[in-house]
């Protein structure tokens, strides 16, 4: 070994790491964070309908969202989004996403600290008189080990830690978002029960109203316009439930993708006993829009982003300043391999390194010029999120009012129409009413039973929205805590 480097006297390695350690108390480039402001107004607008006195007194749980199993109380419902939770690849993707990110913010800590190796080396090799030159070596070494004055590593590790919790933010958002799809999906399955339901009953009706008209024909008590109207009515309803029976089939498959797996035979016989009305749903506290900050994951997670672009800043500012990195190593060497560990033949190499940039026809500054675009864009794209959020809040709480009056008017609808259906009806069992009345009054009494369905079908939706919209109820993957570790 080269005795420039090598001095042969006792030497813990342990020491030099220790010494090393004194001179990595350096600055940071990083600047300092500031949450932007929220580009929103303070309060919901006038359409949103929100009761003031009830947004004061619920302003204080607000922040705390509801968990789903709290608001989805209905037990087959929530075995569905359990299934759901456990099985939907798309959610398992999420969820290996944040394990591959927290390995990265792994990396990013290990390099903060020194990496120590052990080697051995020998090498036999003839000299110019023809003998053999034999050299061995054993030691602990530490190679190109950087030391962080400016603040370089700690701000790359800065932003792999918002990486990783943007990331968890992100399978947040998912599940949130797997959650109340699920839950649309089974109302809109129930929903194509009910209109299979009322199709199938109205197309037993019209049978049954088309085989009295031929009767009439027979016994010449009926006209052929009486006989096509009736024709007319079978066949539109046939359409009709040919269209549910196919709407059915597709929102059961997109389901079953949600799932994972089929509808077991326990689903499928409460999927035929169930119906919307027997569906509650709790009332939700809007709170104000501020609130959105801390309950949307999708939010929470563009802040995260922000801030490891922040950081990416701190790294392109320290490139501009040297770069110190320390190669040390302690150990033993020799000739003879038997007298590798003997006394005397123990010695330790430091070699420090200082590279400061002089010239790179401006890369330096171009790194820092895009880091300081990609704050602006994450900035841009932060403030998107807060108003993308208000705006879903919003429209969920404008339609949540109309919605509830709609459901109020189809109900009274619905019942209009099958007290004009029953009337039109016995009227034109008593010559009191002609044909044409009749056609119009079953169209009227099935398009009144479908609206209704609909409409309740929205109402549970758009319920279910908010909750969404609202910041949803699911458990975070990753504590916040854990992150910091």
């Amino acid at each position: 070994m080269n005795k420039k480097f090598m001095t042969f006297r006792p030497l813990s390695l342990m020491g030099v790491t220790q010494a090393a350690a004194l001179f990595i108390a350096g600055c940071s480039l990083m600047p300092t964070y500031e949450r932007p402001g929220a580009p929103v107004p303070a309060q919901w607008p006038a359409s949103a309908s929100v009761n003031a006195g009830a947004t004061a007194t619920s302003t204080a749980a607000s922040a705390t969202p509801l968990a789903w199993q709290d608001y989805f109380t209905d037990p087959t419902l929530r075995q569905l989004i359990d299934t759901a939770l456990a099985n939907n690849r798309d959610l398992r993707v999420a969820m290996l996403n944040i394990e591959q990110a927290k390995a990265q913010l792994g990396i990013r800590r290990a390099d903060q600290l020194p990496t120590l190796s052990a080697g051995v080396t020998g090498s036999r090799t003839p000299d110019n008189n023809g003998a053999i030159k034999s050299a061995y070596t054993a030691g602990l070494t530490v190679t190109a080990y950087e030391l962080d004055f400016f603040g370089r590593v700690a701000s790359l590790k800065e932003q792999a830690l918002s990486q990783y919790l943007a990331t968890a933010e992100a399978a947040q958002t998912a599940q949130i978002s797997l959650i109340a799809t699920v839950a649309q999906s089974w109302l809109s399955l129930l929903a194509d029960e009910e209109l299979l339901a009322v199709s199938r009953q109205t197309m037993g009706s019209r049978e049954e109203s088309l085989k009295l008209v031929e009767l009439k024909i027979k016994h010449g008590a009926a006209s052929d316009f009486e006989l096509r109207g009736a024709q007319t009515l079978l066949e539109s309803n046939r359409v009709t439930l040919a269209q549910q029976t196919r709407q059915r089939a597709l929102d059961e498959n997109a389901l079953v993708l949600l799932l994972g797996q089929p509808l077991n035979d326990a689903t499928r016989v409460q999927l035929a006993r169930q119906n919307l009305g027997q569906m509650q749903l709790a009332e939700l506290p809007a709170g104000l829009p501020s609130d959105l900050l801390t309950r949307r994951p999708d939010i929470r997670q563009a802040e995260q982003n922000l801030i490891a672009s922040n950081a990416n800043i701190g790294a392109a500012r320290a490139a501009f300043f040297p770069r110190i990195s320390l190669t040390a190593g302690a150990g033993s060497a020799s000739s003879e391999l038997s007298g590798l560990f003997k006394n005397g033949s123990w010695g330790w190499t430091l070699a420090p390194q200082l590279v400061l940039p002089i010239f790179d026809a401006g890369r330096n500054q171009a790194n820092l010029d895009a880091s300081r675009a990609g704050r602006d864009i994450a900035v841009a794209q932060y403030e998107k999120s807060i108003q993308s959020a208000f705006r879903e809040v919003a429209d969920a709480l404008a339609s949540r009012a109309t919605l509830a009056q709609q459901l109020q008017a189809s109900q009274a609808l619905l019942d209009a129409e099958t007290s004009r259906s029953s009337l039109t009806q016995l009227r034109l069992d008593n010559g009191a009413a002609n044909q044409l009345d009749w056609l119009d009054a079953k169209r009227s009494l099935f398009a009144a039973q479908q609206a209704l369905v609909q409409t309740r079908l929205a109402y549970l939706q758009n319920q279910i929205a908010l909750f969404k919209t609202l910041g949803g109820g699911a458990n975070a993957p990753v504590p916040a805590a854990s992150a910091a570790d």
